[in-house]
């Protein structure tokens, strides 16, 4: 069986290219939910999410799980936390990695 490809592992691997700080994968922010963060920097409440599928209709794009998001990151947002979310496509041309390079120079 192929292992599963995640456009986080790439961006990581571009984050640790060009010497940003390593980012926690998959991180848990609370106990209470099964929700995990694909990227966290949570020394400083700044994470990164990675949508699969967006021209495939994928989990993002369906209505238990945008309702899922929407909770996940109106919890976080209330918490102080600073998300970005990214497209694979916008992980695949660098603009991913420049958001997260100014988040990191502010």
């Amino acid at each position: 069986m192929r292992p599963r490809f995640d456009w986080a592992d790439v961006l990581a691997g571009q984050c640790k290219a060009v010497k940003l700080p390593v980012p926690h994968r998959e991180f848990r922010p609370w106990k209470d939910r099964r929700f995990r963060l694909d990227l966290a920097w949570p020394e400083i409440l700044l994470y990164a999410e990675c949508d699969g599928g967006e021209w495939s209709q994928g989990r993002h794009g369906r209505g238990a799980g945008m309702r899922s998001d929407c909770e996940k990151q109106n919890r976080l947002a209330m918490e102080g936390w600073t998300g970005f979310r990214f497209t694979g496509t916008m992980v695949k041309d660098g603009a991913a990695l420049a958001v997260l390079e100014q988040a990191f120079i502010q």
